[in-house]
């Protein structure tokens, strides 16, 4: 298999991921994954889609990822994972599905706007 490019976008976190066989290393903006992601909750979101389709250490797996913090960071890659382990089998959908790990959660920050304090906080009325 040639390497797989596919990309995963949460909040403002941007995530282009590159598949290739090999066994299993996970390589993010060139550190390893439990460098990058210290803490085992969002070392566990990115190996997620690798977990429910059964195929930890099948791929080795290179990430350039920008934008947001680590948590957006982490589900960014999780979706681009998603995504490339579709591409190589279309039967890996019916068990990613399910899980919510196919669709992109379009939660942002919403913007603020002009005349208001914040995004839907208002300033105080003042009669006098």
């Amino acid at each position: 298999m040639e390497t797989l490019h596919k990309i995963g976008r949460r909040k403002t976190a941007v995530a282009r991921v590159y598949l290739s066989d090999g066994k299993g290393n996970i390589t993010i903006n060139n550190k390893d994954l439990k460098d990058y992601f210290t803490t085992g909750t969002l070392q566990y979101k990115v190996n997620q889609p690798f977990a429910l389709t059964e195929t930890t250490g099948t791929y080795d797996v290179k990430v350039n990822v920008h934008g947001g913090g680590i948590t957006g960071q982490a589900e960014a890659i999780r979706l681009a994972l998603s995504r490339a382990l579709v591409q190589i089998d279309e039967e890996n959908r019916l068990v990613l599905k399910p899980e919510g790990l196919m669709t992109r959660d379009p939660r942002m920050v919403e913007r603020k706007k002009f005349g208001q304090k914040k995004a839907r906080k208002k300033f105080q009325f003042s009669k006098r």
